[in-house]
């Protein structure tokens, strides 16, 4: 497989660390899907100490780390929609899966295709 090139995203005042940054965030999404479907385990709280003081909630600690997965992939799926309404699948699995323009059988333009590309990392910055 073929090097992937890093976009120049100057234009929208994105340097190139940070659009690493935003790709390998966006590369975490099947990881983030994934945790959000096995955080399942719920428990009481473990009490002791004197005054029968909290240790931890391991049940709020999980609905914590849902809600912060679920609002990264919510980011995610957003950006994409807000980029193209009808292409949103096709730049989802390119910046999520990594699966280049030609693999997608896109009904879209190779050049407009990574234009959209660069304006869905614009949007996410924003958003992130």
């Amino acid at each position: 497989m073929a090097k992937e090139r890093d976009l120049q995203l100057s234009e929208y005042d994105i340097s190139n660390n940070r659009y690493r940054e935003l790709k390998y965030f966006c590369r975490q999404y099947r990881e983030k899907k994934k945790g959000l479907l096995s955080m399942t385990e719920l428990s009481s709280p473990q009490f002791g100490g004197k005054g029968g003081d909290i240790f931890s909630d391991r049940t709020a600690n999980i609905a914590i780390k849902r809600a912060k997965l679920s609002a990264e992939i919510q980011m995610i799926e957003q950006a994409a929609l807000e980029t193209d309404g009808e292409l949103y699948k096709y730049i989802l699995k390119n910046v999520t899966d990594g699966i280049t323009y030609e693999y997608l059988d896109i009904p879209f333009s190779r050049s407009g295709f990574y234009v959209l590309r660069k304006r869905f990392f614009s949007i996410l910055d924003k958003k992130r």
